[in-house]
Protein backbone atom coordinates (compact mmCIF):
# COMPACT_ATOMS: atom_id res chain seq x y z
CA UNK A 1 0.00 0.00 0.00
CA UNK A 2 2.90 2.28 1.12
CA UNK A 3 4.66 1.53 -2.23
CA UNK A 4 1.36 2.34 -4.30
CA UNK A 5 0.68 5.16 -2.86
CA UNK A 6 4.37 6.60 -3.06
CA UNK A 7 4.44 5.30 -7.01
CA UNK A 8 1.08 7.31 -7.49
CA UNK A 9 2.08 10.41 -5.79
CA UNK A 10 5.28 10.82 -7.63
CA UNK A 11 3.48 10.13 -11.09
CA UNK A 12 1.56 12.83 -10.23
CA UNK A 13 4.00 14.79 -9.95
CA UNK A 14 5.77 13.60 -12.89
CA UNK A 15 2.41 14.70 -14.54
CA UNK A 16 2.34 18.27 -13.15
CA UNK A 17 6.05 18.46 -14.23
CA UNK A 18 5.11 17.48 -17.77
CA UNK A 19 1.90 19.90 -17.36
CA UNK A 20 3.89 23.17 -16.33
CA UNK A 21 6.67 22.57 -18.81
CA UNK A 22 9.69 21.74 -16.31
CA UNK A 23 12.20 19.22 -17.71
CA UNK A 24 14.88 17.69 -14.91
CA UNK A 25 18.34 18.37 -16.03
CA UNK A 26 19.68 15.04 -17.00
CA UNK A 27 22.00 13.65 -14.36
CA UNK A 28 25.27 13.01 -16.84
CA UNK A 29 24.98 16.90 -18.12
CA UNK A 30 28.67 18.04 -17.18
CA UNK A 31 30.05 21.99 -17.86
CA UNK A 32 32.43 21.62 -20.47
CA UNK A 33 36.03 22.66 -19.78
CA UNK A 34 35.11 26.35 -21.90
CA UNK A 35 32.15 26.73 -19.01
CA UNK A 36 34.81 25.54 -16.61
CA UNK A 37 37.26 28.31 -17.49
CA UNK A 38 34.86 30.84 -18.78
CA UNK A 39 33.49 30.63 -14.84
CA UNK A 40 36.54 30.82 -13.46
CA UNK A 41 37.29 34.16 -15.40
CA UNK A 42 33.94 35.54 -14.79
CA UNK A 43 33.66 37.76 -11.44
CA UNK A 44 31.97 35.99 -8.52
CA UNK A 45 30.32 38.90 -6.36
CA UNK A 46 30.44 36.16 -3.67
CA UNK A 47 34.17 36.37 -3.33
CA UNK A 48 35.65 38.98 -1.18
CA UNK A 49 38.68 39.34 -3.63
CA UNK A 50 39.56 38.95 -7.06
CA UNK A 51 40.68 35.26 -7.45
CA UNK A 52 41.96 35.46 -10.50
CA UNK A 53 44.50 38.27 -9.70
CA UNK A 54 45.56 36.05 -7.10
CA UNK A 55 45.81 32.76 -8.53
CA UNK A 56 47.82 34.14 -11.76
CA UNK A 57 50.08 36.22 -9.40
CA UNK A 58 50.94 33.42 -7.09
CA UNK A 59 51.51 31.28 -10.44
CA UNK A 60 53.79 33.81 -11.87
CA UNK A 61 55.98 34.14 -8.39
CA UNK A 62 55.65 30.06 -8.38
CA UNK A 63 57.21 29.76 -12.24
CA UNK A 64 59.83 32.65 -11.51
CA UNK A 65 60.93 31.33 -7.81
CA UNK A 66 61.89 27.93 -9.65
CA UNK A 67 62.92 29.17 -12.98
CA UNK A 68 65.59 31.48 -10.84
CA UNK A 69 66.75 28.43 -8.80
CA UNK A 70 67.38 27.05 -11.89
CA UNK A 71 69.71 29.65 -13.87
CA UNK A 72 71.28 30.80 -10.71
CA UNK A 73 73.04 27.67 -9.41
CA UNK A 74 76.58 28.63 -11.73
CA UNK A 75 76.57 32.12 -11.34
CA UNK A 76 75.71 31.84 -7.44
CA UNK A 77 78.49 28.94 -7.35
CA UNK A 78 81.06 31.42 -9.48
CA UNK A 79 80.74 34.22 -7.54
CA UNK A 80 79.79 33.17 -3.71
CA UNK A 81 80.70 29.92 -3.43
CA UNK A 82 76.96 28.79 -2.60
CA UNK A 83 75.41 27.56 -5.34
CA UNK A 84 71.97 28.49 -3.41
CA UNK A 85 72.44 31.75 -2.69
CA UNK A 86 70.56 33.60 -5.34
CA UNK A 87 67.40 31.03 -4.20
CA UNK A 88 67.78 31.63 -0.56
CA UNK A 89 67.89 35.78 -1.09
CA UNK A 90 64.76 34.89 -3.29
CA UNK A 91 62.99 32.72 -1.61
CA UNK A 92 63.31 35.70 1.45
CA UNK A 93 62.02 38.32 -0.96
CA UNK A 94 59.05 36.08 -2.05
CA UNK A 95 57.96 36.20 1.95
CA UNK A 96 58.46 39.53 2.00
CA UNK A 97 56.64 40.53 -1.24
CA UNK A 98 53.41 37.98 -0.08
CA UNK A 99 53.57 39.77 3.15
CA UNK A 100 53.47 42.82 1.67
CA UNK A 101 50.92 42.22 -0.55
CA UNK A 102 48.19 41.18 2.32
CA UNK A 103 49.25 43.94 3.94
CA UNK A 104 48.64 46.17 1.26
CA UNK A 105 45.40 44.56 0.97
CA UNK A 106 44.17 46.12 3.81
CA UNK A 107 45.36 49.71 3.03
CA UNK A 108 42.03 51.50 1.32
CA UNK A 109 42.84 52.82 -2.18
CA UNK A 110 41.88 56.59 -0.83
CA UNK A 111 45.24 56.22 1.53
CA UNK A 112 47.14 56.13 -1.89
CA UNK A 113 45.33 58.90 -3.21
CA UNK A 114 45.59 61.43 -0.26
CA UNK A 115 48.88 60.97 -0.08
CA UNK A 116 49.81 60.89 -3.96
CA UNK A 117 51.74 64.01 -3.80
CA UNK A 118 54.06 63.01 -0.73
CA UNK A 119 54.63 59.27 -2.41
CA UNK A 120 55.90 62.14 -5.89
CA UNK A 121 58.25 63.81 -3.35
CA UNK A 122 59.60 60.89 -1.48
CA UNK A 123 60.68 58.83 -5.29
CA UNK A 124 62.21 62.56 -6.21
CA UNK A 125 64.30 62.74 -3.39
CA UNK A 126 65.11 59.04 -3.55
CA UNK A 127 66.53 59.42 -6.90
CA UNK A 128 68.34 62.15 -5.95
CA UNK A 129 69.70 60.32 -2.63
CA UNK A 130 70.63 57.38 -4.79
CA UNK A 131 73.74 59.76 -6.90
CA UNK A 132 75.26 60.06 -3.59
CA UNK A 133 75.56 57.56 -1.52
CA UNK A 134 74.28 54.57 -4.28
CA UNK A 135 76.33 51.10 -4.40
CA UNK A 136 77.63 51.52 -8.08
CA UNK A 137 77.35 48.35 -10.26
CA UNK A 138 78.67 47.76 -13.69
CA UNK A 139 79.24 51.94 -13.95
CA UNK A 140 75.66 52.57 -13.24
CA UNK A 141 74.01 54.13 -9.28
CA UNK A 142 70.89 52.39 -9.32
CA UNK A 143 70.98 50.90 -5.50
CA UNK A 144 71.52 51.69 -1.69
CA UNK A 145 72.27 49.14 0.26
CA UNK A 146 70.41 48.16 3.49
CA UNK A 147 72.74 45.73 5.32
CA UNK A 148 72.50 42.65 3.08
CA UNK A 149 69.34 43.87 1.34
CA UNK A 150 69.61 46.51 -2.04
CA UNK A 151 66.92 48.86 -3.07
CA UNK A 152 66.55 49.51 -6.65
CA UNK A 153 65.12 53.33 -5.93
CA UNK A 154 63.49 53.37 -9.92
CA UNK A 155 60.96 50.78 -9.17
CA UNK A 156 60.15 52.44 -6.44
CA UNK A 157 59.64 55.39 -8.24
CA UNK A 158 57.59 53.50 -10.85
CA UNK A 159 54.83 52.47 -8.49
CA UNK A 160 54.72 56.23 -6.87
CA UNK A 161 55.04 58.05 -10.75
CA UNK A 162 51.76 55.78 -11.58
CA UNK A 163 49.89 56.62 -7.96
CA UNK A 164 50.65 60.49 -8.87
CA UNK A 165 49.72 60.18 -12.38
CA UNK A 166 46.22 58.21 -11.10
CA UNK A 167 45.63 61.15 -8.77
CA UNK A 168 46.64 63.76 -11.56
CA UNK A 169 43.84 62.32 -13.98
CA UNK A 170 40.89 62.34 -10.95
CA UNK A 171 41.31 65.85 -10.42
CA UNK A 172 42.05 67.08 -13.85
CA UNK A 173 40.54 64.59 -16.26
CA UNK A 174 38.74 67.41 -18.09
CA UNK A 175 41.47 69.51 -18.11
CA UNK A 176 43.44 66.74 -19.71
CA UNK A 177 40.72 66.16 -22.18
CA UNK A 178 39.75 69.66 -23.12
CA UNK A 179 43.45 71.92 -23.72
CA UNK A 180 47.23 71.11 -24.06
CA UNK A 181 47.90 72.69 -20.91
CA UNK A 182 46.46 69.68 -18.94
CA UNK A 183 48.23 67.57 -21.13
CA UNK A 184 51.70 69.09 -20.33
CA UNK A 185 51.77 68.98 -16.48
CA UNK A 186 52.54 65.59 -16.51
CA UNK A 187 55.36 65.64 -19.15
CA UNK A 188 57.02 68.16 -16.45
CA UNK A 189 56.76 65.61 -14.06
CA UNK A 190 58.23 63.25 -15.95
CA UNK A 191 61.14 65.69 -17.06
CA UNK A 192 62.42 65.72 -13.65
CA UNK A 193 62.34 61.68 -13.41
CA UNK A 194 63.86 61.38 -16.92
CA UNK A 195 67.09 64.30 -15.39
CA UNK A 196 67.26 61.73 -11.84
CA UNK A 197 67.33 58.44 -14.23
CA UNK A 198 69.77 59.51 -16.97
CA UNK A 199 71.83 60.89 -14.32
CA UNK A 200 72.32 57.11 -12.75
CA UNK A 201 71.87 56.55 -15.72
CA UNK A 202 69.09 53.94 -16.15
CA UNK A 203 67.48 54.54 -19.57
CA UNK A 204 64.94 51.70 -19.47
CA UNK A 205 62.85 53.04 -16.51
CA UNK A 206 62.76 56.13 -18.54
CA UNK A 207 60.99 54.59 -21.50
CA UNK A 208 59.17 52.25 -19.16
CA UNK A 209 57.89 55.71 -17.56
CA UNK A 210 57.40 57.52 -20.53
CA UNK A 211 55.06 54.92 -21.64
CA UNK A 212 53.30 54.52 -18.84
CA UNK A 213 52.20 58.60 -18.85
CA UNK A 214 51.63 58.25 -22.65
CA UNK A 215 49.13 55.43 -22.00
CA UNK A 216 47.03 56.91 -18.99
CA UNK A 217 46.97 59.97 -21.08
CA UNK A 218 45.36 58.15 -23.88
CA UNK A 219 42.82 56.24 -22.03
CA UNK A 220 41.40 59.58 -19.94
CA UNK A 221 40.67 60.87 -23.16
CA UNK A 222 43.49 63.14 -24.45
CA UNK A 223 43.18 64.19 -27.97
CA UNK A 224 44.95 62.79 -30.38
CA UNK A 225 47.02 65.59 -32.24
CA UNK A 226 48.14 66.26 -28.68
CA UNK A 227 50.18 63.02 -28.43
CA UNK A 228 51.13 63.09 -31.71
CA UNK A 229 52.94 65.98 -31.36
CA UNK A 230 54.12 65.25 -27.78
CA UNK A 231 55.61 61.64 -29.39
CA UNK A 232 57.44 63.54 -31.95
CA UNK A 233 59.29 65.18 -29.79
CA UNK A 234 59.42 61.84 -27.35
CA UNK A 235 61.45 59.82 -30.14
CA UNK A 236 63.63 62.73 -31.55
CA UNK A 237 64.81 63.20 -27.32
CA UNK A 238 65.21 59.40 -27.22
CA UNK A 239 67.19 59.15 -30.61
CA UNK A 240 69.41 62.27 -29.30
CA UNK A 241 70.00 60.36 -26.02
CA UNK A 242 70.83 57.36 -27.77
CA UNK A 243 73.07 59.18 -30.62
CA UNK A 244 74.74 60.76 -27.59
CA UNK A 245 76.13 57.48 -25.51
CA UNK A 246 78.19 55.25 -27.49
CA UNK A 247 76.82 52.30 -25.35
CA UNK A 248 73.66 52.82 -26.05
CA UNK A 249 74.23 53.52 -29.80
CA UNK A 250 76.38 50.07 -29.54
CA UNK A 251 73.37 47.97 -28.20
CA UNK A 252 70.87 49.16 -31.13
CA UNK A 253 73.68 48.03 -33.67
CA UNK A 254 74.05 44.92 -31.98
CA UNK A 255 70.18 44.28 -31.43
CA UNK A 256 70.20 44.47 -35.32
CA UNK A 257 72.54 42.25 -36.11
CA UNK A 258 74.35 40.73 -33.11
CA UNK A 259 76.11 38.11 -35.00
CA UNK A 260 78.28 41.04 -36.69
CA UNK A 261 79.89 41.47 -32.88
CA UNK A 262 78.80 37.47 -31.74
CA UNK A 263 82.32 37.88 -28.81
CA UNK A 264 81.67 41.54 -28.23
CA UNK A 265 78.64 43.79 -28.15
CA UNK A 266 76.24 40.92 -29.59
CA UNK A 267 77.67 38.12 -27.34
CA UNK A 268 74.51 38.36 -24.81
CA UNK A 269 71.95 38.15 -27.69
CA UNK A 270 73.58 35.47 -29.77
CA UNK A 271 74.23 33.30 -26.38
CA UNK A 272 70.07 33.71 -25.82
CA UNK A 273 69.23 33.14 -29.52
CA UNK A 274 71.05 30.44 -29.14
CA UNK A 275 69.25 28.96 -25.48
CA UNK A 276 65.61 29.27 -27.50
CA UNK A 277 67.25 26.96 -30.54
CA UNK A 278 68.15 24.39 -28.38
CA UNK A 279 64.73 24.43 -26.70
CA UNK A 280 63.06 23.25 -29.46
CA UNK A 281 58.88 22.86 -28.81
CA UNK A 282 59.23 20.68 -25.37
CA UNK A 283 62.77 22.15 -24.27
CA UNK A 284 65.66 20.36 -22.80
CA UNK A 285 64.26 19.58 -19.38
CA UNK A 286 63.79 22.03 -16.44
CA UNK A 287 67.86 22.36 -14.95
CA UNK A 288 69.10 20.93 -18.00
CA UNK A 289 70.41 24.23 -20.03
CA UNK A 290 73.88 24.57 -21.13
CA UNK A 291 73.38 28.73 -21.74
CA UNK A 292 73.80 29.49 -17.98
CA UNK A 293 76.43 27.71 -17.15
CA UNK A 294 78.64 30.70 -17.57
CA UNK A 295 77.95 30.92 -21.28
CA UNK A 296 74.83 33.50 -21.08
CA UNK A 297 75.32 36.34 -18.62
CA UNK A 298 72.89 38.02 -16.44
CA UNK A 299 70.90 34.66 -16.90
CA UNK A 300 68.60 34.41 -13.98
CA UNK A 301 67.56 38.71 -14.44
CA UNK A 302 67.07 39.84 -17.73
CA UNK A 303 67.83 37.27 -19.72
CA UNK A 304 65.56 34.28 -17.51
CA UNK A 305 63.34 33.78 -20.62
CA UNK A 306 65.93 32.46 -22.33
CA UNK A 307 66.20 29.79 -19.66
CA UNK A 308 62.72 29.24 -19.87
CA UNK A 309 62.83 28.53 -23.54
CA UNK A 310 65.91 26.10 -23.45
CA UNK A 311 64.56 24.10 -20.49
CA UNK A 312 61.36 24.00 -20.98
CA UNK A 313 60.90 24.77 -24.88
CA UNK A 314 58.28 26.35 -26.90
CA UNK A 315 55.37 25.50 -24.61
CA UNK A 316 57.04 27.07 -21.57
CA UNK A 317 57.66 30.22 -23.35
CA UNK A 318 53.63 30.19 -24.26
CA UNK A 319 52.97 29.21 -20.60
CA UNK A 320 54.38 32.08 -19.45
CA UNK A 321 53.35 34.82 -22.16
CA UNK A 322 49.86 33.18 -21.61
CA UNK A 323 49.72 33.69 -17.66
CA UNK A 324 51.52 37.57 -17.95
CA UNK A 325 48.55 38.62 -20.67
CA UNK A 326 45.87 37.42 -18.74
CA UNK A 327 47.13 39.20 -15.71
CA UNK A 328 47.82 42.80 -17.97
CA UNK A 329 44.08 41.92 -19.56
CA UNK A 330 42.31 41.29 -16.07
CA UNK A 331 43.93 44.53 -14.77
CA UNK A 332 42.69 46.56 -17.58
CA UNK A 333 39.52 45.02 -16.95
CA UNK A 334 39.19 46.25 -13.85
CA UNK A 335 40.52 49.26 -14.13
CA UNK A 336 37.24 49.58 -16.75
CA UNK A 337 34.91 48.26 -13.91
CA UNK A 338 36.01 50.76 -11.32
CA UNK A 339 35.46 53.56 -13.47
CA UNK A 340 31.83 52.14 -14.67
CA UNK A 341 31.58 51.76 -10.52
CA UNK A 342 32.29 55.33 -9.98
CA UNK A 343 35.57 54.63 -8.57
CA UNK A 344 37.93 56.90 -10.88
CA UNK A 345 41.04 57.37 -8.84
CA UNK A 346 41.21 53.15 -8.59
CA UNK A 347 40.50 53.13 -12.22
CA UNK A 348 43.28 54.85 -13.75
CA UNK A 349 45.43 52.99 -10.99
CA UNK A 350 44.44 49.70 -12.47
CA UNK A 351 45.31 50.93 -15.92
CA UNK A 352 48.16 52.07 -14.87
CA UNK A 353 49.69 49.51 -13.09
CA UNK A 354 48.37 47.12 -16.46
CA UNK A 355 50.18 49.29 -18.71
CA UNK A 356 53.65 49.32 -16.63
CA UNK A 357 53.40 45.09 -16.17
CA UNK A 358 52.54 45.51 -19.99
CA UNK A 359 55.15 47.09 -21.35
CA UNK A 360 58.11 46.05 -19.33
CA UNK A 361 57.24 42.20 -19.91
CA UNK A 362 57.17 43.01 -23.41
CA UNK A 363 60.31 44.94 -23.14
CA UNK A 364 62.39 41.82 -21.29
CA UNK A 365 61.22 39.18 -23.25
CA UNK A 366 61.54 41.73 -26.44
CA UNK A 367 65.35 41.68 -25.49
CA UNK A 368 65.63 38.12 -25.00
CA UNK A 369 64.35 36.85 -28.07
CA UNK A 370 66.16 40.07 -30.33
CA UNK A 371 63.00 41.87 -31.58
CA UNK A 372 63.98 44.86 -28.91
CA UNK A 373 67.40 46.44 -27.50
CA UNK A 374 68.13 45.71 -24.26
CA UNK A 375 67.24 47.62 -21.77
CA UNK A 376 68.27 46.01 -18.41
CA UNK A 377 64.65 44.96 -17.11
CA UNK A 378 63.06 42.59 -15.18
CA UNK A 379 60.54 40.93 -15.77
CA UNK A 380 57.35 41.44 -13.45
CA UNK A 381 56.88 38.54 -10.53
CA UNK A 382 59.41 36.27 -12.39
CA UNK A 383 62.82 37.32 -12.89
CA UNK A 384 65.17 37.70 -10.05
CA UNK A 385 65.54 41.37 -8.47
CA UNK A 386 64.44 41.80 -4.66
CA UNK A 387 62.94 45.73 -5.01
CA UNK A 388 61.37 44.53 -8.38
CA UNK A 389 59.51 41.53 -6.99
CA UNK A 390 58.61 43.35 -4.22
CA UNK A 391 56.99 46.29 -5.97
CA UNK A 392 55.04 44.43 -7.98
CA UNK A 393 53.19 42.26 -5.16
CA UNK A 394 52.55 45.89 -4.07
CA UNK A 395 51.01 46.91 -6.84
CA UNK A 396 49.22 43.73 -7.10
CA UNK A 397 47.91 44.52 -3.37
CA UNK A 398 46.73 47.63 -4.92
CA UNK A 399 44.67 45.82 -7.53
CA UNK A 400 43.26 43.37 -5.07
CA UNK A 401 41.92 45.78 -2.59
CA UNK A 402 40.93 47.81 -5.61
CA UNK A 403 38.31 45.42 -6.86
CA UNK A 404 37.51 44.56 -2.81
CA UNK A 405 36.18 48.42 -2.50
CA UNK A 406 34.22 48.06 -6.02
CA UNK A 407 32.68 44.63 -4.95
CA UNK A 408 31.57 46.15 -1.38
CA UNK A 409 30.49 49.57 -3.28
CA UNK A 410 28.42 47.17 -5.89
CA UNK A 411 26.87 45.54 -2.65
CA UNK A 412 25.59 48.79 -1.41
CA UNK A 413 23.93 49.98 -4.41
CA UNK A 414 22.38 46.50 -5.21
CA UNK A 415 19.10 47.22 -2.38
CA UNK A 416 18.99 50.24 -3.33
CA UNK A 417 17.82 49.31 -6.75
CA UNK A 418 15.57 47.34 -5.46
CA UNK A 419 14.02 48.99 -3.31
CA UNK A 420 13.39 51.47 -5.64
CA UNK A 421 12.24 49.16 -8.07
CA UNK A 422 9.76 48.10 -5.50
CA UNK A 423 8.12 51.46 -4.41
CA UNK A 424 5.69 52.08 -7.79
CA UNK A 425 4.39 48.98 -6.87
CA UNK A 426 4.02 49.78 -3.35
CA UNK A 427 2.15 53.11 -4.56
CA UNK A 428 -0.09 51.21 -6.98
CA UNK A 429 -1.32 48.95 -4.71
CA UNK A 430 -1.74 51.57 -2.03
CA UNK A 431 -3.94 53.24 -4.51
Amino acid sequence: MVARAHKARTSHSNEQQLELGIQAAPDFAQPTLWQRCSDWWAADTNLLYDRVIIWLSLTLIAIGLIMVSSASFPAAERLTGNPFHFVLRHGLYVLLGLSLLFTVMQIPIGWWHNGSGVLLLISLGMLATVLVIGHEVNGAKRWIKFGPLTLQVAEVAKLFFVIYMSSYLTRRVDEVQDNMRGFLKPMVVLFLFAVLLLSQPDFGSLVVMTCIVIGMLFLAGARIWQFFAVMMVLVSGMVLLIVKEQYRMRRILSFMDPWQDPFGSGYQLTQSLMAFGRGDWFGQGLGNSIQKLQYLPEAHTDFIMAVVGEELGFFGIILVLVLSFALVLRTMQLGRKALVAGHQYGGFAAYGIGIWFAFQAMVNIGAAIGLLPTKGLTLPLISYGGTSLLISCIAVGILLRLDYEVRVSQVKVAPRRRTTARSPAKAGGAA
